[in-house]
C-alpha cells in the first residue's frame, strides 16, 4: 500500500516531507511520479485535476488537505467502496475566528473608511459600534461554524447560528432548515457564510435573503464564492442597505483583474486565506487516518457524498 499525492496550486514536497518523516515505512509519492498505481490506497488531495482519481484503480481514501472537498467531488466519480475525508482541526479553526473577529472589528470601528479618508486628507469622525450592541449570524455551524460562534458569544457577541439540521452550541441560539432561516436573519448586523458548497446552497446569498439584514448589514463570505449571487450584493452596496462586504472566496479563483468587486469602495478582498491548513498539525489528522485504514478502524472526518459536506 502506498500513498500518492495529487495537489494543483499548492506545492507537495513540505507534504510529502511531513508524511515521510511519521511513515517511514510507507511509500509516498507524488503524482503524476507514480511507480506503481495500482498499490495506491490513499490519495492525498488539493485541487485535482478532472477523473484523475481513475487512474488508481485500488484507493480506498481520498483526503482533502483543506476543510472542504468539492474541489474533488466536482470533478472525480467517487465510488461505493471508497471515502472522502477532510481536514479539521483546532489550528484551522482559531485561524477562522481570529480571520472573522479581525473582520468584524475593522468594519464596527470603521477602519476601511478611515483608509478611504486618509487617500483624501479627510478628518471625518464617525460613530462606531460595540461588540455588545452587535448581532451576527452565522450561516453554517458545522465543526468549524460551531467553533466561531462559540468564540464570538463568549466576547460579546449575541450570536445566532444556521444550519441544515439542529444545532446545539454553548452561548448561540440554533436554527435549522428552510424554515428558520427568517428567525435566525431577524435583526442580523452581520452575516457570516461559512456554509459548504452543494447543490442546495448555490446562490443562496442573494438579494431576498440579504434584505432580511438590518439596514447597514454587512456580509463576511467565507464559505465558497458560488454562494453569492454578486450583482445582488453590488446592488444591495450601492442603494445603502448594506454598509459593505469583506469576501475571502470568489466564483472565479484569482479573481479576475476586471471584476467590478476590485473597484467598489464598498468590498474587500482577500485571496482566500481566512484559514490555511497548517501542515504540522493536519498531517497527524492524516497519519492517523491512514493508519485507521491499515488497521480497519473508523476514518476521522468523513464526508457524506449525499449531503456534500
Amino acid at each position: 500500500m502506498s500513498i500518492a499525492i495529487i495537489f494543483n496550486h499548492k506545492d507537495p514536497k513540505h507534504w510529502a516531507t511531513a508524511l515521510q518523516a511519521h511513515l517511514p515505512e510507507t511509500l509516498v509519492e507524488i503524482y503524476p511520479n507514480i511507480k506503481d498505481k495500482e498499490s495506491v490506497e490513499f490519495v492525498l488531495c488539493w485541487k485535482p485535476d478532472a477523473d484523475v482519481l481513475a487512474n488508481f484503480p485500488n484507493v480506498k481514501v481520498i483526503q482533502s488537505v483543506g476543510a472542504a472537498i468539492d474541489h474533488i467531488t466536482k470533478k472525480q466519480e467517487i465510488k461505493e467502496n471508497q471515502t472522502v475525508c477532510r481536514i479539521v482541526d483546532e489550528n484551522l479553526s482559531h485561524d477562522m475566528f481570529e480571520f472573522l473577529l479581525t473582520t468584524i472589528l475593522v468594519q464596527l470601528k470603521n477602519i476601511p473608511l478611515y483608509s478611504q479618508q486618509k487617500e483624501h486628507k479627510l478628518w471625518q469622525p464617525k460613530t462606531y459600534k460595540n461588540i455588545a450592541n452587535t448581532h451576527i449570524s452565522i450561516l453554517g455551524i458545522g465543526e468549524i461554524g460551531a467553533d466561531v460562534a462559540k468564540k464570538l458569544a463568549i466576547i460579546g457577541f449575541t450570536v445566532k447560528g444556521w444550519s441544515g439540521s439542529k444545532k446545539d452550541i454553548t452561548g448561540v441560539d440554533c436554527y435549522a432548515g428552510a424554515a428558520e432561516m427568517d428567525s435566525c436573519l431577524k435583526n442580523t448586523d452581520v452575516l457570516i457564510n461559512l456554509l459548504p458548497a452543494t447543490i442546495q446552497t448555490e446562490n443562496i446569498i442573494n438579494k431576498s435573503l440579504l434584505m432580511k439584514l438590518n439596514k447597514g448589514g454587512f456580509l463576511i463570505n467565507v464559505g465558497r464564492g458560488e454562494h453569492l449571487v454578486e450583482q445582488d450584493l453590488m446592488e444591495l452596496l450601492n442603494t445603502e442597505h448594506l454598509s459593505g462586504a469583506f469576501l475571502d472566496v470568489f466564483r472565479t479563483e484569482p479573481l479576475p483583474s476586471d471584476h467590478p468587486f476590485w473597484a467598489h469602495p464598498k468590498i474587500q478582498i482577500t485571496p482566500h486565506i481566512a484559514s490555511i491548513t497548517n501542515i504540522e498539525s493536519a498531517v497527524l489528522l492524516v497519519v492517523k487516518n491512514y493508519k485507521n485504514l491499515l488497521n480497519g478502524l473508523p476514518l476521522k472526518h468523513t464526508v457524506s457524498l449525499t449531503k456534500g459536506y
